[in-house]
This record gives structure tokens, sequence and C-alpha cells, in this order.
């Protein structure tokens, strides 16, 4: 196919980015006229990501500017390993991912070619050769599990690129012949439908996007050597990156959880970057809707302590995303960049997309508590910039969603400075089966593994894996905030109908309320997860959580029956005990068991010992809520 052709068709396809209820319009892209393609293509190395003039006056700034100076010279230290080390590998030591090898080839390209752009020291030159000229003898790039072969692809585009004039005539005929065969030739295929392993071009999570971010990244550094295959990329890849993009409607959430919005994002945007650099537009993809506030998302779902609300197969630890930078330039949000000020490394990408002038931008005032839409997840605190403040982050939304656990109704929570109730975050990748049919037989996958309810406990999945959860109120108030979820498609059959509400009091203490109806009696678990030491109280209705010399009182205010428990955190009798998952060690949980029950309102209250004693919550209905 020639460069540009099919580009009125593509049009078509990239106004497929719905937002949810028709609250926000469809995605309108503007592409040239074919003939204009090729001249919008810059003809000169460097473009990908920046310019000559851009690395330019990003040396000059080094040399002037405080920060970014420090930056600079905490990249150079952690590069320096990198001149010794051995080059990468050709491992697959999971049998599947080669993975491990093609970020490290990304790393020290990005280091390493940052450092000869800005310092033009030749040994970075001829280090990174050898790591090059390593993984262009690999006998592949790993196709079949495809996220390897788009993140090398993108390691050699970003070298070819921006050392274009460092190589000789032959290093660059390497490179490209490497890119062609082992990256632009396997996703061809995919995106022609003529391979087994290109799932991922209708796919709408991240690996939409580290795949064709990836392969784009080759396709724009070689489009004048190559116009035909890499016209034909760039088309096929552009009509299915909006199938991703459409995930961000409304507000910017992402269902994947913080960690993978990380990786997507980071993705997404070397798409959009490269493509800006390259041919001077992003065809509107940038204004699919939410995409503009996606930077919201980390920014809210990270706590006081700088963990997140970890739900899905991510861990806890905060984001540390260069495209946070970017991001805040594109759309003139400075919370954006102070976020990622305050937790970047720094990675070479931090110091290119760096703008000064938004951290010296005033950023409008965040309000304490946020509910976003779709992805059907809220977070509260007490106060921002304030560590011991008290942290809540409640999830409902949709088992179905990729990496998805059955955690509907789970949440976490961190006051003084600590992590009283966490979520375990995921299992080994590598158990049998754990992205198949035995997904649901892992502990840390199953609804016991999470702050949520248990109906009926049995070898079966103990949440509707295909169940969608909606939350039905959200409120923020100085004195109150809430957020109200209806779980009844979680727990169907076994009950007619599940709520949960939590709400933050006062700024501090919160109040974890269920209502369960059910037709006929359940046997009932409730349970939080914790590694801190746990005492009960004499009559089983209270305990005292101590952690880091803190201390949080737990009460148990309905119904009179319900007692407290400490178990291990580990499969309830009924449930599959598989081996070699993840034994929790250090985790407990409290547990209620409300055998026998019908009709329940359940409600406990968690309250940060830093201050006087407090009356216990008032439960009242959660209708008047």
């Amino acid at each position: 196919m020639a460069w540009g052709s099919g580009w009125i068709a593509l049009a078509t396809a990239l106004i497929a980015v719905i937002a949810l209820e028709g609250e926000a319009k469809p995605l309108e892209v503007t592409l040239p006229p074919r003939a204009r393609l090729l001249a919008l293509l810059k003809p000169v190395h460097p473009r990908l990501l920046a310019t000559a003039d851009d690395f330019a006056g990003l040396k000059k700034r080094c040399e002037t500017e405080a920060l970014e100076r420090e930056w600079l010279d905490r990249i150079r230290r952690a590069a320096q390993p990198m001149l010794t080390e051995e080059p990468a590998r050709y491992e697959i030591p999971d049998g599947l991912r080669l993975l491990a090898t093609s970020r490290r080839v990304v790393s020290r390209v990005q280091y390493l070619g940052l450092l000869y752009r800005l310092e033009g020291n030749r040994a970075y030159v001829d280090r990174l050769w050898k790591e090059l000229d390593a993984a262009a003898h690999f006998p592949d790039w790993n196709p079949r599990h495809f996220l390897d072969t788009a993140e090398m692809t993108h390691a050699f585009a970003l070298a070819y690129d921006w050392l274009y004039d460092a190589w000789t005539p032959e290093q660059r005929d390497a490179l490209r012949k490497a890119i062609v065969e082992k990256g632009l030739g396997p996703a061809l295929a995919c995106y022609r439908g003529r391979s087994s392993f290109g799932w991922w071009v209708k796919a709408n999570h991240n690996w939409n996007q580290v795949c064709n971010g990836g392969i784009v990244c080759g396709a724009l550094a070689l489009a004048d050597v190559e116009p035909e295959l890499c016209g034909e990329i760039l088309e096929s890849a552009l009509r299915s990156l909006p199938l991703a993009m459409e995930q961000f409607s409304p507000d910017g959430a992402w269902p994947e959880g913080p960690g993978y919005w990380s990786y997507a994002t980071e993705y997404n945007v070397l798409i959009l970057a490269a493509l800006d650099s390259a041919l001077g537009t992003d065809f509107g993809l940038s204004k699919a809707p939410g995409f503009d506030h996606t930077g919201d998302f980390p920014l809210f779902m990270t706590g006081p302590i700088d963990r997140t609300l970890n739900y899905a197969d991510g861990g806890d630890g905060a984001p540390r995303p260069p495209q946070m930078l970017w991001l805040a330039k594109r759309f003139s949000q400075p919370a954006y960049a102070a976020y990622e000020q305050q937790h970047a490394a720094p990675a070479p990408l931090d110091l290119l997309w760096l703008d000064r002038r938004l951290l010296s931008s005033a950023a409008k005032k965040a309000p304490p508590n946020r509910y976003f839409r779709r992805s059907e997840v809220a977070s509260f605190r007490g106060a921002w910039k304030d560590r011991a403040a008290t942290f809540i982050g409640f999830k409902a939304g949709d088992n179905r969603a990729n990496h998805s656990h059955l955690d509907l109704g789970s949440f976490v929570m961190d006051a003084l400075g600590v992590r009283w109730v966490l979520d375990l975050g995921a299992d080994d990748y590598n158990l049998p089966a754990y992205f198949g049919n035995q997904r649901w037989s892992y502990y840390r996958l199953r609804a016991e593994g999470h702050n949520t309810l248990v109906l009926n406990p049995s070898a079966a999945p103990d949440q509707d894996p295909k169940a969608l959860a909606t939350i039905t109120r959200f409120e923020s108030k100085p004195r109150r905030a809430f957020a109200i979820a209806d779980l009844s498609p979680a727990y169907a059959p076994q009950a007619s109908g599940t709520r949960r509400g939590i709400a933050l009091l006062n700024r501090r203490s919160v109040l974890i309320q269920d209502e369960v109806m059910a037709g006929k009696p359940v046997d009932l678990w409730w349970f939080l997860h914790t590694r801190a030491a746990v005492e009960l109280s004499p009559d089983g209705r209270g305990a005292t959580l101590t952690q880091d010399g803190k201390q949080l009182h737990l009460r148990l205010l309905s119904p009179d029956s319900a007692r407290l428990t400490v178990m291990d955190a580990a499969p309830l009798p009924a449930s599959p005990h598989p081996a070699k998952q993840n034994p929790n060690s250090g985790v407990r949980k409290l547990a209620i068991h409300l055998p026998n029950t019908q009709d329940l309102r359940l409600a406990v209250e968690l309250t940060p010992a830093d201050g006087g004693p407090e009356s216990p919550a008032e439960v009242v209905p959660l209708a008047k809520w």
C-alpha cells in the first residue's frame, strides 16, 4: 500500500471514540490530502520527540538553570554503570517474555542517547552500538509476546533517530534492517490480520498503546527511506489507537488501575509526541474525550504517603511518569508538572519534557475528593500536602476489565503516615493459567483476597466475573464526603441487593456500611487486610491496629450480633488452594462472619488514634446518607 492510501477511510475509523452516555463529543480527526503526507515528514534527524533545536535549547537550560542541571547530573550518574555493563542478551527466563531485555535496551538508549545529544561524548555512542549490535543479531524480538517487539522497536527507533549523524552509513543500515525485519515486518502481519499474535490491534487496553506506540516510533524514524511500509504501518496504527483512547472517556481514568495507567499513557504519549515532532500534527488524537484530564487520575489515586489505590494487577507505589510533564504542557495543567517534579527519579524524558514555566505557575486548588465515572472509582482525603491525612480509595468498576480482580467494593486506607488497609496486588503472572481459566482460583485475585464481601463461599468465583458495579451517589462536603456503590451485580444470585457506602467523616474517620438483602439466608464474610498488629477488644466489637508506632481504632457499630476475628490472609476452607501462589507473609485480615444472614446492615468505623475519643458515627440507611 502506498504512503497515505486509505486516509479517508482512516478518518472515518478514527471517529470511533464515543463518550460515555453522550456527555462528550466524538473525536474528530482532520487528515491532510495524500499528496501532503510526505511533505509533512520532517526530512532531518532527530525528529522523534525532539528536534536538534529542542536538544540545543535543553543543553543551554542545563547550563543555566539549577533544576535542569540537577536532573542532568542525576541522569548522568544513573547512566555511568551502563557504560561498563554487558550488552543485553536474548533471554526468555519464564518461557514467554523477552520484555525485561527490551526494557533494558530502551533504558540504555534513552539515557546514553540523551547524554550524547547534550554532551557529545563518543563513549556513549560506542557503548550504545555494542547494545544495539547485540540486539540486532537476536533471532527475533519475540513477536509472540508483542510488547517485547514493540518496546525493542521503540529503542532502535530512538537510537537511529537521535544519534543519526553519529552512526556510520553501515551502522545506520544495520539499525534500519533490524527495525524492518524484527519490528515493522511482524507488526504489518498483525495489522493485516495474518498473524496469530496480532490480537492487540483490536484491544482496548495497554497492549494497544504499547504495541502501536513502539511501532509508530519505528515507522516515523524510517518513513523517508521505507515509505511504502511505513505508510501502511502508520495508517494501521492510527486506525487501531482510538480503540484504547476511548477508554479515557469521560474523566481521564483508566480501567486497569494507576499502575497500568502509567504504562498505557507512557506509550500513548510517545505516539502523540512523535507524530507531532515528526509530522507536526497528531491528527486530533489528543482531543480524545477525557484525555486532557487523564493526569488527574494518578493525582487523585495517589495518597499522602505516595501509595495508590492499586486495584487490578498493579502495585501500590506512586507512578513516576514523565508523560505527566508532556500532559502538563499540552493541556496547561501545572498540577501535573508539580506531581511529576515531586515523584520523578528523574528519567531522560522528564528532562526532555520539563517546562519550568509550568512549575512556576499557580496550580488550581484541587478538591479533596474525586469520583471518576466509567472506571467507577473514588478517592477521599482529609487534606492535601499533609502526610498524616486520612486517605480512602474506593473501587466499584468492571470485573471484565483487563487485569481486573474480583474486587468490586474493595478499598484502601492511609492515616497518620501509615497504610492501614491494603490491597495485596498481583500474584505471579507465570502461575498456571493466571490469565486463563484458573485466574479466579488464586487468592489475591478473588474477592476473599480483597477488602470486600464474600457471600456463600465456595470453589467458584466469589464475585460474578462479568459484573459491573457503579457508584450511584457521590457527595463531597467539608465534614462528610461519601460514595455509595451498587454491588448487586457482583453477588447475584446469592442476594437480591447489595450496596456499600464509604464515608470520610470530619476529614478523619472512615465509615464502611454494607446493606445486603437476600431472598434466602446467606453465609456472609467481611474482610479487611492489614500489615498492622491487631488486638481485639474482649467483647470482639472493637480492635486496635498498631503499626510504625501509630494506632488505628476499629469499632463495629452494627449489627449487635456481629463479632470481629483475626485470620491469615489465606483462602477459606471451601475456596481453591492452588500451589505456588503468594503466601502473603506478614499480612493478616480482620474478618466478620455472619452465617445464616438474610437482611443486613453492617457498619464499621475506623478512627486514627491522634486525638481524644470520638462518639461513634450514627448508623442510618444508605438511602438517607
